[in-house]
C-alpha cells in the first residue's frame, strides 16, 4: 500500500518536472549581425551557429545579414550563448528576436517571467501573444546596436529585477 503511494507521488513529480522543463523554451531566434562585409563573413557565423549542439537549422538572409536559427526540442540555449557564439567570429549582434513557447506568460509592463534560460522583463509590451507563441526583442546592451541601446538606456533604468544582472533580459513584444 505504501509502495503504491510512493510510486504515484514519484510519477506525479516526474510529470511536473517534465512540464516545467518545456515552459518558455526558445524555439527560434532571428539574429541580425553587424560588421559583415561579404558572404565569407556570413559563412563564418553560419558555421559557428550550426556547430552548437542545440541548433537544428540555420537560414541566412544575405540582404539583411539576418540568421534565423531553429532549435532542437527541449534545448536550453540562452540569448547569452547565441551572442557569445556570434562574437567568437569577430562580429556583433545588431538585433535578436526570440520566439518562445510560453502559454502561461501574460506580458505586462515591468512584469517578468523566469525559466532555465534567464529572467525576461517586459518593457512596454504592445502586442498580445498569438496562442502559445511569444516573440521578444531583447533590448540589453550587446543585443541591439549601440545607437538603439543609447536611445533606450535611460528608459530601462525604471525596470528592476531582484538578483544579479547576468541572465536578466529586458524585452519588448513584437
Amino acid at each position: 500500500m505504501k509502495t503504491d503511494i510512493i510510486i504515484k507521488r514519484f510519477i506525479v513529480l516526474m510529470l511536473l518536472i517534465g512540464m516545467t522543463s518545456s515552459y518558455a523554451q526558445i524555439s527560434k531566434a532571428e539574429i541580425t549581425a553587424t560588421g559583415l562585409t561579404c558572404s565569407m563573413c556570413s559563412n563564418a557565423i553560419n558555421k559557428q551557429l550550426k556547430a552548437m549542439p542545440e541548433v537544428e537549422k540555420v537560414m541566412i538572409d544575405l540582404n539583411s545579414n539576418t540568421f534565423v536559427v531553429n532549435f532542437k526540442k527541449n534545448s536550453l540555449i540562452t540569448p547569452q550563448d547565441l551572442k557569445h557564439n556570434i562574437e567568437k567570429t569577430g562580429f556583433f549582434v545588431g538585433s535578436m528576436i526570440l520566439t518562445m513557447n510560453a502559454e502561461n506568460v501574460k506580458p505586462k509592463d515591468n512584469s517578468s517571467f523566469k525559466n532555465e534560460t534567464g529572467t525576461y522583463v517586459f518593457v512596454n509590451p504592445v502586442t498580445k501573444p498569438e496562442g502559445d507563441k511569444l516573440r521578444l526583442k531583447i533590448l540589453n546592451s550587446g543585443f541591439v546596436t549601440k545607437k538603439e541601446y543609447k536611445k533606450t538606456a535611460k528608459m530601462l533604468l525604471k525596470y528592476s529585477v531582484s538578483g544579479k544582472e547576468e541572465g536578466i533580459y529586458y524585452v519588448k513584444t513584437i
